[in-house]
């Protein structure tokens, strides 16, 4: 089994949180990659690109390949996962030799480029749009840096409660998530019978939830959780 790690918005492969379950996820066997989303440029990121990217590493791994993302992370995971599922429609099969088999999101953004981006507020749009620039706290790098407004633009593309894929589906989310809201990920559960939908008494980064996280990751995936 591979497992390739999304990370989220301004973060990186080096969060404590991918670090954390990329070491246990080998323990048990897993071939682990965690794509740097941010790469060749961060200010230049876009839904697009990264989800382009994901599938280029995708067709390099034999299956099974499962997604594991982190709240933009988990957006990402879900439209690489629809356009398989796309591409399966159009060729009258789902799967081939470096098919993506299960999905694994932490508190999914779902709704990214639909519902804003926190803290922003529309007049702040209007000034991302007008200026192409958004000063945002990068985690990872321990500054401030810039993002363009395509970044936004190109989100408005992908709509998330349109998705078809059937694809087995483990959502893990905080109910004092101020960031994502809980009640849209429950909506984005209710009647998909392929996604199972676990509350955690958590905020968006999950950090007091991690080992049961790993423990509904594990049962999920059917490996033995140390």
């Amino acid at each position: 089994m591979h497992v390739i790690y999304l990370h989220g918005f301004a973060s990186s492969p080096g969060s404590s949180k991918a670090r954390w379950l990329g070491e246990r996820l080998v323990r048990s066997g897993v071939s682990v990659h965690c794509p740097d989303l941010n790469e060749p440029d961060f200010g230049t990121l876009t839904v697009s690109r990264m989800v382009g990217q994901v599938e280029a590493l995708v067709v390099t791994l034999p299956a099974p390949v499962v997604l594991v993302g982190s709240s933009l992370g988990a957006f990402v995971a879900l439209h690489v996962a629809q356009r398989q599922a796309e591409r399966g429609e159009r060729s009258g099969r789902d799967d081939g030799p470096h098919a993506v088999t299960r999905l694994v999101l932490l508190a999914p953004a779902l709704d990214f480029g639909h519902h804003g981006m926190t803290g922003v507020g529309p007049d702040g749009l209007e000034r991302w749009r007008v200026t192409n620039r958004l000063e945002v706290e990068h985690y990872a790098e321990g500054r401030r840096r810039d993002v363009h407004y395509d970044l936004y633009a190109d989100a408005q593309h992908y709509d998330s409660f349109s998705t078809t894929t059937t694809l087995p589906t483990l959502i893990l989310q905080g109910r004092q998530d101020h960031v994502v809201a809980p009640e849209m990920v429950e909506r984005f559960a209710a009647g998909r019978a392929h996604v199972r939908l676990t509350l955690l008494d958590d905020d968006h980064q999950l950090t007091a939830s991690l080992d049961r996280v790993w423990r509904e990751l594990a049962d999920f995936l059917d490996l033995t959780a140390d």
